[in-house]
């Protein structure tokens, strides 16, 4: 191996390798990519939705570990912003909530939803494991597996921009998580890779980042995946089993 290949690489070019992980983002998944082009039904829909709102309040439990690890003060007080984003706040929702109105405006009720009875094991079981990460992970490491964000707001547009036309049976009201997060995630983007660029500087260190960020991505994707096979193939968990 040459000298090359042991050289950390520059911020720039450290940013430009996580930023090339976007390849693995679940925007490409068949999942999505079907959501986008307005060919999903509407049980389709409804399970998605009702399957990422675990993802959803799962989030400030994520962000409570991480701040429960970082001795940093700094840190610690730009951080607290994302739960206060997802978990809401005195005269405003917050994230959570607005996911809620989503599936309001999808045709499902607020008991479907907050109960997690639709809420398949595969989803369940990717992101216990990205909770427990950010757990037992260094507070670096864990909060650098948020860059995902990196990719988020494309997907988001691309929500708001194709959805009305597509599924015209949703409720405009439900769009406003999307909304929301388009400002929010470039926010803490900014944030987690001013954290990931200052933390990670040898190539060991860096291809461990890229470990890191792969492994949130096979979360996202997973997550599809389970959901595809349950309501694009008809195969839920347990389907050829008797009851």
């Amino acid at each position: 191996m040459s000298n090359r290949e042991n050289t950390a690489w520059s911020r720039v070019e450290f940013e430009a390798q996580l930023r090339g992980m976007e390849k693995f983002y679940h925007i490409h998944h068949p999942y999505n990519v079907m959501m986008n082009e307005g060919k999903l039904t509407k049980a389709q829909i409804q399970g998605w939705v009702a399957n990422r709102f675990y993802y959803q309040v799962c989030i400030p439990i994520k962000d409570a570990n991480i701040l429960a690890n970082c001795p940093d003060r700094e840190t610690r007080a730009k951080w607290v912003q994302r739960i206060i984003d997802h978990d809401g706040q005195a005269g405003e929702p917050g994230g959570i909530e607005a996911w809620i109105q989503l599936g309001i405006a999808v045709g499902l009720s607020r008991e479907e939803i907050t109960s997690l009875k639709h809420v398949l094991p595969g989803v369940r079981f990717a992101v216990d494991a990205y909770v427990n990460f950010a757990r037992k992970a260094d507070w670096h490491e864990a909060a650098s597996s948020s860059l995902t964000e990196m990719f988020a707001p494309k997907i988001h547009q691309q929500r708001l921009s194709n959805w009305p036309e597509h599924y015209p049976w949703i409720e405009p009201e439900g769009y406003a998580y999307f909304r929301k997060r388009l400002t929010e995630a470039r926010r803490d983007v900014e944030h987690g890779l001013e954290i990931t660029l200052d933390y990670y500087k040898t190539h060991e260190q860096q291809q461990r980042m890229l470990q890191i960020l792969k492994f949130k991505l096979d979360v996202l994707w997973t997550m599809a995946d389970a959901m595809t096979m349950a309501y694009i193939k008809d195969m839920p968990p347990y389907f050829n089993v008797a009851a």
